[in-house]
């Protein structure tokens, strides 16, 4: 990507974000394209130089150091998406599990209808997931959960209640035969 050159009537910060821009984005780009899915990329280099924008006055001066801090804070952004990844996993896996009771003392039909959720689950999307567990495995109420994502309780409860849906949804429409795949 190229910018346009400086004016002269930028601001110093706009001019040195704007150096750093030009001469790290390619190679951060790289850098996190073979780190995580190519569609999400862009977004986590646009979210390091997010970051490197709010904090320039934490980023190094020297161009090579500035380029080693944004490597730095893309590394971490992709870890901690990794960490939500596996959260998002294991609160999949806690469905399964009804309190007090074991997967070899439950009945089949109930590990069938475990399996199933699961199957469900995972085929909602990250978003769905979320407001599902805000509910559900945080026990937050609709009003709480509105404030950990920034949203209106309405938009909340819209939310909440398509997620519901489409989480019905796939579970009805998955296959009854316990031996076809999902």
């Amino acid at each position: 990507m190229t910018a346009d050159p400086p004016t002269g009537t930028e601001p110093a910060a706009e001019v040195a974000f704007r150096a750093l821009f030009e001469a790290a984005y390619d190679d951060l780009l790289l850098f996190v394209e073979r780190r995580t899915h190519a569609l999400a990329a862009e977004d986590v280099v646009a979210e390091v130089f997010l970051t490197a924008w709010r904090r320039l006055d934490d980023v190094p001066p020297d161009l090579d150091q500035a380029r080693a801090w944004l490597f730095t804070v893309a590394h971490h952004l992709l870890r901690n998406s990794r960490r939500s990844d596996h959260r998002q996993q294991a609160v999949a896996l806690r469905i399964l599990r009804e309190p007090g009771a074991t997967d070899s003392g439950a009945p089949p039909d109930d590990v069938a209808a475990r399996l199933d959720l699961t199957r469900a689950w995972a085929r909602l999307s990250p978003g769905d997931q979320q407001v599902l567990t805000l509910t559900v495995f945080e026990d937050l109420t609709g009003p709480q959960a509105a404030r950990v994502l920034g949203i209106s309780a309405t938009a909340f409860s819209l939310r909440l209640l398509r997620a519901r849906r489409r989480l019905r949804k796939h579970l009805t429409a998955l296959p009854t035969d316990p031996g076809a795949t999902a």
